[in-house]
């Protein structure tokens, strides 16, 4: 007897309403898919969803972080002006 292939994808086992399991089924038989291929795609879709809300948030924080809206390319011209209105300090803490 030849050995039995492991498995590649996990089976799960899900539960739906009545009517949420019609528009399912529905909707894998009008697109012609399988239910597996169905929730792939479903939980694919929800996935890049999370991922792009959470992207918006990180967006939305750093926005908040720079008020001003300053760009990589500012940040040679900012580290120029805030050398200049500074004092250089590495010379007192030496003299610690």
């Amino acid at each position: 007897m030849a050995p039995v292939a492991a498995r590649k994808s996990r089976v799960y086992t899900i539960s739906l309403p009545p009517e949420l399991a019609q528009k399912a089924e529905a909707l894998a038989q009008r697109d012609c898919r399988s239910m597996s291929e169905l929730f792939r795609e479903a939980f694919r879709t929800y996935s890049a969803q999370q991922a792009r809300r959470a992207l918006d948030e990180l967006g939305e924080y750093a926005a908040s972080r720079n008020p001003k809206g300053y760009t990589e390319a500012d940040v040679p011209r900012l580290i120029e002006e805030v050398r200049a209105e500074k004092p250089r300090r590495r010379k007192a803490r030496s003299n610690r």
